[in-house]
Formats: C-alpha cells, sequence, structure tokens
C-alpha cells in the first residue's frame, strides 16, 4: 500500500491518495480543493482512482470533488450514509464559508458502520465515528486508518459546530478506534500522522 500526502483547499487540509501497488487501484480521502501536484501523482504513475472517500461532510474536506469528477470521471464518491443531507446542504456544510463556494454534492455511494469495500487487493472497512459530524467515518486499512476530523495527534475534531457532540465523539474514539492495535497508524484530517497506542497514553480529550 502507498500512502501520499498533499495538502489541499484554504484549511490545508490532509488529503490521501491510498494505491494498492500491485494493481494500481486507488482511492482519495477528503480532496479540500484541487491541487495539480496531487493529480500530477495520479496520473505519471498510471494510478486508477477507484473512489473519492470523504471521512464527513464539511466544506474543508469536500471542495476538491466537483474538479476531482472531472479528471477522474470513473472514481466513485463514497460518504457515511448519516453526512448525506450535509453533502447536499450548502448551509449545512458551510462550504460557502469554508471553500469560498457553495458547494451540494450527491454521492455514488453511501455506507454504513462496519461496511467494507474491495479495492484491488486491499480491503476498506468503514465506522460510523460521529461527533464531529453525525455521519462522520473512519476508514481502515490495513495497518492504517484514516481518522478524518475524528482523532487527531494528542487532540480530537471540533464539536461546537451544528449536530456535533463531544461526548459522542469521545464515545467514537474509545469504542471503535482504541480497539484497534496500538500499533496502527493514524492518519488525519488535520495536524501530523501518530498512533492508536500512543493516542491511548497521551490523548488529553480521551
Amino acid at each position: 500500500m502507498i500512502i501520499k500526502l498533499f495538502h489541499t483547499g484554504p484549511l490545508a487540509v490532509n488529503s490521501y491518495v491510498v494505491t494498492d501497488e500491485k494493481t494500481k487501484k486507488t482511492f482519495i480521502v477528503d480532496p479540500g480543493g484541487h491541487n495539480a501536484d496531487m493529480v500530477n501523482h495520479i496520473k505519471g504513475n498510471d494510478f486508477q482512482v477507484e473512489f473519492i472517500i470523504l471521512t464527513h461532510g464539511h466544506g474543508d474536506h469536500i471542495g476538491g470533488v466537483p474538479a476531482l469528477r472531472k479528471d477522474f470521471p470513473a472514481a466513485k464518491l463514497v460518504i457515511g450514509i448519516h453526512d448525506k443531507e450535509m453533502l447536499e446542504d450548502p448551509e449545512l456544510n458551510m462550504s460557502g464559508m469554508m471553500y469560498v463556494q457553495p458547494l451540494s454534492l450527491t454521492a455514488d455511494r453511501y455506507v454504513t458502520d462496519g461496511e467494507t469495500l474491495q479495492m484491488g487487493e486491499l480491503e476498506l472497512k468503514f465506522f460510523h465515528t460521529p461527533g464531529h459530524t453525525p455521519g462522520g467515518i473512519c476508514i481502515l486499512v490495513e495497518n492504517a486508518v484514516f481518522s478524518g476530523d475524528t482523532l487527531f495527534e494528542q487532540s480530537i475534531g471540533r464539536t461546537d459546530f451544528p449536530g456535533s457532540s463531544y461526548q459522542a465523539i469521545v464515545k467514537s474514539i474509545r469504542e471503535k478506534l482504541f480497539v484497534l492495535p496500538d500499533e496502527t497508524a493514524v492518519y488525519p484530517g488535520h495536524m501530523g500522522p501518530t498512533s492508536i497506542g500512543f493516542e491511548k497514553e497521551n490523548n488529553p480529550f480521551v
């Protein structure tokens, strides 16, 4: 598995390009904006984008979707089922405030807790992790979890937005993420990478 980080959009979201090196099939996590370097990385290596996956529906994580759908028309847009309304409603996703222009998007697939997708030789498993948003998801692939705005390095996602809940995000982290092996790498939507073991010992919010 190849993981490449790009900072995208006005808020420099961590966007990840994840590739099964045997088949070159690829998914993109949280494109906050269009990034030419990211597109060149994909096209220059002949990677085949199967999915664009959104960990949640906030505007700073979805801004690059319209352009990427033109760059990679075969890619399917995926988000958690409980953020469907947020993705479609510019007021709820706050895209006008976070990304300059309002965005209303419709996903190709809405996933639920425990659901899996096969991409090449990689299995993607989705966890419903509400708290930052009602429909937030984390994606487990091999020994790595893409945590969006649920779990950060020694921090957690904001819970002062409409639909957010501190109690819910702590429950999500403890019951869905902290049960993973300590050596599981965590790739968050902001800040640097960390691990489940480190966060269990050092995260002051959980």
